[in-house]
C-alpha cells in the first residue's frame, strides 16, 4: 500500500508541475490549474466507476481486477485478495455445513433447527418422519406442527434442562421425547427421539408392580390372620412364641412394603389432575402430628408444629398427606428418643414451604442425591431395625413432582437433617376459606 501511495504522490507532483509550467508559459495559470484539477477529478471518478463495475461483476463470477497503477492498483489488489479469502472461507463453511447435514441426516433421532423467532430453518430425515414435516414447512413456526400444550409450554418457557415426553400427533400409542438446546443469538436445536419402546416397557413394569402388589395382599392377609391366631395360644413354648413374634413382625413389614408399592404405583399411573382441590394445610398437619405422637409412643419425641393459619394449597389431599407424613415419620424413625422434631409450614412471595427438622443421626452428603431412589438405603442394618421399606422418600418425590414442587435435603452426620418441600406460587391459594374441601377421614 505504501508503494502505491508513493507512486500516486509522484504522479500528482509531476502532473501539478506540468500544469504550473503550462500556466506560466501561456499566462493563464489559474485556468490551467483549474483545468488540470478537473481532469484529475474526472480520472478519479473513472477509476471509481471501473471499481464499481468490477465489484458488480464479481458478485456473479470470479473475475480478476482491472489493471491500474498507484493507489488504485493497491486498492483493487487488496479487494481482490479479500474476495478470494472470503470465497475460500465460504467454500470451507459450505463444506462444513454439508458435512454436518450429512451427519445429522444419518441420526435415528430427529433434529430441527429453529431460528430466534421460533420458525423452522432446517431438519433432517428422521425429524421429517417423526414430526411429518414437509419442504414447504420451512420458515413457519414450529408450534404450528407440534400442537401439544405440554410442548408449547416447554418451548416458550425457556427452561430446557429436562426433556418433555408427549404422544405423537395422530398416534397416541407412539411416544416422543423432545429436548431443546439453545445456541447462537436465540436459536434453538430440537432433538426428537422415539421412546415408544421404553414407554411400553415402563408401563409394563408399572402394571407388573401394581398387579403383583395387589395379588400379594390377599395371601399375606391370610398368613397374618393365622399368625395372630397362633400367637394367642398361651400353651406355646417360648421358642415358638419368639418365632411367631418374628414372623408377625416380618409380615407387618411386608404389608407396609406392599402398601408403599401400591401407593407408588398409583402416583405413577393416575392422572395428576384428578382429585385436585383447595386443601387446608393446618388441620392436615395437626392430624399428621397427632398420628406422629402416637407413632413415637414411649420414645417420647418432642414434636413442634408451626403452621400459618389460613394456609391453603391446590392439590391432592391424599398425596400431600402421604408426602408430609412420610417425612415426619422418617424423622421419628431415625431420631433418638426424647429428641426434638420441628414441623414448619409457611408461605411467601416464592410460594409455600414445608420443612421437617430433626436431631437424628444425620446423613453423609454423598448419599443425598440418591435418597429418593427406590430401595436405596444409607445403612441397611439401621433401616431393617426401624422397619423402613426404602420407598418413603420415593413416594415423597413422586407426590411433590405431581404438585410441581421440589424436595431439598440438608444433613450432616451427627447433626440431624432438614427436609424442605418447596411449592411454586401457582399452588398457593389465598383467601379461599370458603372454597376449602374438608379433610377426608384417616382411612380415606
Amino acid at each position: 500500500m505504501l508503494t502505491g501511495y508513493s507512486a500516486e504522490i509522484r504522479r500528482i507532483t509531476i502532473y501539478a508541475a506540468i500544469c504550473l509550467v503550462s500556466g506560466l508559459v501561456s499566462g493563464q495559470l489559474a485556468w490551467t490549474l483549474a483545468l488540470g484539477g478537473g481532469l484529475y477529478i474526472a480520472w478519479t471518478f473513472w477509476q471509481i466507476r471501473r471499481l464499481d463495475r468490477w465489484l458488480s461483476a464479481g458478485r456473479k463470477r470470479s473475475q480478476a481486477p482491472p489493471e491500474a497503477s498507484g493507489v488504485w492498483g493497491d486498492i483493487l489488489d487488496n479487494i481482490y485478495r479479500q474476495q478470494q479469502r472470503h470465497r475460500k472461507e465460504k467454500r470451507r463453511l459450505q463444506q462444513v455445513i454439508a458435512r454436518m447435514q450429512e451427519t445429522t441426516a444419518a441420526f435415528a433421532d430427529g433434529v430441527v433447527v429453529v431460528d430466534a423467532r421460533g420458525n423452522i430453518e432446517w431438519w433432517n430425515k428422521s425429524a421429517e418422519l417423526l414430526l411429518g414435516l414437509q419442504q414447504q414447512d420451512a420458515g413457519h413456526p414450529l408450534v404450528n406442527y407440534i400442537r401439544n400444550p405440554r410442548f408449547i409450554g416447554y418451548f416458550e418457557s425457556g427452561d430446557y434442562r429436562l426433556p418433555v415426553d408427549l404422544p405423537a400427533a395422530g398416534e397416541n400409542d407412539k411416544r416422543l421425547q423432545c429436548q431443546i438446546n439453545s445456541f447462537g443469538q436465540g436459536e434453538r436445536l430440537l432433538v426428537v427421539r422415539d421412546v415408544t419402546r421404553l414407554y411400553r416397557l415402563e408401563a409394563m413394569r408399572k402394571d407388573f408392580v401394581a398387579n403383583v402388589s395387589h395379588e400379594l395382599r390377599t395371601p399375606l392377609t391370610v398368613i397374618r390372620g393365622y399368625l395372630e391366631t397362633l400367637g394367642d395360644n398361651e400353651d406355646l413354648s417360648p421358642v415358638w412364641q419368639k418365632a411367631l413374634t418374628q414372623m408377625q413382625q416380618q409380615s407387618e413389614r411386608m404389608t407396609a412394603l406392599i402398601n408403599d408399592l401400591i401407593t407408588l404405583s398409583t402416583l405413577e399411573t393416575d392422572d395428576p389432575e384428578r382429585d385436585q382441590r383447595c386443601i387446608a394445610i393446618e388441620p392436615l398437619l395437626l392430624m399428621i402430628k397427632a398420628d406422629a405422637d402416637a407413632f413415637s409412643g414411649e420414645r417420647d419425641h418432642r414434636l413442634t408444629l408451626n403452621c400459618e393459619s389460613n394456609s391453603y394449597l391446590h392439590g391432592s389431599e391424599k398425596e400431600l398427606r402421604s408426602a408430609f407424613s412420610n417425612l415426619v415419620f422418617n424423622a421419628i424413625k431415625y431420631s433418638p428418643p426424647g429428641s426434638s422434631i420441628n414441623i414448619d409450614f409457611w408461605t411467601d412471595d416464592n410460594g409455600a414451604h414445608f420443612s421437617v427438622t430433626d436431631e437424628g443421626v444425620g446423613i453423609d452428603p454423598i448419599h443425598i442425591p440418591r435418597l429418593t431412589e427406590r430401595f436405596y438405603r444409607v445403612d441397611s442394618s439401621r433401616s431393617n431395625a426401624s422397619g423402613g421399606t426404602g420407598l418413603g422418600l420415593a413416594i415423597v418425590k413422586h407426590a411433590l413432582v405431581r404438585h410441581d414442587a421440589q424436595l431439598q435435603i440438608e444433613s450432616q452426620p451427627g447433626q440431624g437433617s432438614v427436609f424442605f418441600c418447596r411449592f411454586p406460587p401457582g399452588r398457593v391459594v389465598r383467601n379461599s376459606a370458603d372454597n376449602v374441601t374438608p379433610l377426608h377421614s384417616r382411612t380415606g
